[in-house]
């Protein structure tokens, strides 16, 4: 475990998500991976923060991530669900692999079918431990976790609400590029050849979801998102929507049904990833 003070900027390195330093070549061979500690996804961490305490936030500022210069995605038997698998028509495919070659100078990625899609590296995994005795890397929480959302790029801001001493954040899941939805049940997965984030504490300000506040899109607007999770996608877009307001009446001064009426108009509800244990869904407000 790293302990870190509030300010400092850590920089990191991770394997891919199935804790690989080298692509996979079909669906059976094996590949070059460090030892695998758990059943769970790979993860760096935990890094404490001295002085975070229940009640508390960590903000994470996305600095820099630079992915690997290859990735993967599979698809078929065994990532989504047999429902969704059925429902996009490769409900009897077997496992497929496409494999990826990234180009930094470029800023594209492509893959062995000939298909070319540009970068925008994150990490899909980021999150606080939660206050439980046992907890399962592959669900995203209140406090992070498997989100697989696509806005973390660098640039982009995270606030996580803080549920156990230090918070103890872990990161990892390397994505090149992700659509939302995250249809496979993966994204263009890497290695993060390298990513720096500053951790700072904010003390008292309890919030009840992650938060980010997106890096500038193509017309330098600026974006205030809220994530939800559950077991379905409509209680995952009431959770994101129920933060949302929150975050209008704090920004705002509003009562609760002006911000409601007010976000018919303004906020924008999107599918963050369906293929996790709990869906996602992410609220969109352009300040």
């Amino acid at each position: 475990m790293l302990t870190i003070d509030s300010g400092d900027t850590v920089t990191l390195s991770a394997p891919d998500i199935g804790w690989g330093l080298a692509p996979p070549t079909s669906t059976t061979a094996p590949r070059r991976k460090v030892e695998p500690r758990d059943t769970g996804l790979c993860m760096v961490g935990p890094i404490a923060v001295r002085g975070a305490a229940p009640g508390d936030v960590l903000e994470i500022e996305i600095k820099r991530v630079v992915p690997s210069a290859w990735g993967w995605t599979y698809a078929g038997r065994g990532m989504a669900s047999v429902e969704l698998n059925e429902a996009l028509g490769i409900g009897a495919a077997p496992l497929t692999l496409v494999r990826w070659t990234i180009d930094h100078e470029r800023g594209v990625a492509t893959s062995d079918v000939g298909t070319t899609v540009p970068l925008a590296p994150f990490p899909g995994t980021i999150g606080l431990a939660p206050d439980e005795a046992v907890a399962s890397g592959w669900v995203p929480r209140v406090c992070g976790g498997n989100m697989d959302c696509r806005e973390l790029v660098a640039g982009s801001t995270l606030l996580l609400p803080v549920y156990v001493t230090g918070g103890l954040l872990s990161i990892g899941d390397g994505h090149a590029a992700q659509g939302d939805g995250e249809l496979s049940g993966s994204a263009i997965e890497c290695m993060l050849e390298a990513l720096e984030i500053k951790i700072t504490l904010r003390r008292g300000t309890r919030i009840h979801g992650p938060r980010i506040y997106a890096a500038p899109d193509a017309a330098g607007r600026r974006r205030w998102i809220t994530l939800g999770f559950g077991a379905t996608l409509d209680a995952a877009a009431g959770s994101a929507a129920s933060g949302m307001l929150d975050l209008m009446e704090e920004q705002l001064g509003l009562s609760r049904a002006e911000c409601v009426a007010l976000a018919s108009s303004c906020v924008d509800l999107g599918v963050t990833q369906m293929v996790n244990p709990v869906k996602g869904v992410h609220a969109v407000w352009r300040v």
